[in-house]
């Protein structure tokens, strides 16, 4: 097979369903905290809402909402669980709001200053990095069922951003996301889709 023969994949990365630190916008790392009745309902819709797309792997965080996620959808038979997709960890700042963290260090931003006793940017860059060097090599669609900051952080380093542009990039519960490359120049890594709730058209 030449090089002009290999289709670069597409990565689906899906951010699991609303919890009720979600719903607070409580920092919730490495806290197992399951899904809300309305996380799970939307979970099981995601399903539906990807059906038509083949995935050559499934790939999930070791968080309990991520795996919960990843099941109600129909993909936790076939997921692997990888702990690179974990989502930061707040350290201190678990379970906090960034309105009182923000009294305390104003000016705090997760993506430029990291928490105390937990990831710094650096750490969450250099795990994001480990990630696509990984995903770059795989072939068709891939799904990712993972946390909205390190999304964020994923995002800014798949376009070879700082990974403080994290903050350009908010996702929603049960959102779906896809990274992509350039269609006429497939060595630009790109974003062909972000954070879409709702209706999805799959393909």
């Amino acid at each position: 097979m030449s090089a002009a023969d290999i289709i670069p994949p597409k990565i689906y990365y899906i951010r699991h369903g609303e919890t009720a630190w979600s719903i607070t916008g409580q920092h919730t790392g490495v806290t197992n905290i399951p899904l809300t009745a309305e996380g799970e309902s939307a979970a099981r819709a995601l399903g539906r809402r990807l059906e038509g797309v083949a995935f050559t792997r499934v790939m999930v965080s070791p968080r309990q909402r991520a795996r919960r996620t990843c099941e109600l959808a129909g993909f936790g038979a076939t997921a692997e669980v990888d702990a690179d997709l974990a989502e930061s960890d707040y350290g201190d700042y678990e379970g906090r709001l960034s309105a009182d963290i923000e009294k305390e260090r104003p000016g705090w931003s997760l993506f430029r200053d990291g928490c105390p006793n937990g990831d710094s940017p650096a750490q969450i860059a250099d795990r994001a990095d480990r990630l696509i060097r990984g995903l770059v090599t795989m072939q068709g669609n891939v799904a990712l069922f993972s946390h909205g900051h390190f999304g964020a952080a994923l995002a800014a380093r798949w376009l070879e951003l700082p990974v403080l542009e994290g903050r350009r990039f908010p996702l929603a519960p049960c959102s779906i996301s896809i990274l992509g490359f350039a269609a006429h120049h497939p060595v630009d890594r790109v974003l062909d889709l972000w954070n879409a709730v709702g209706r999805f058209q799959a393909g």
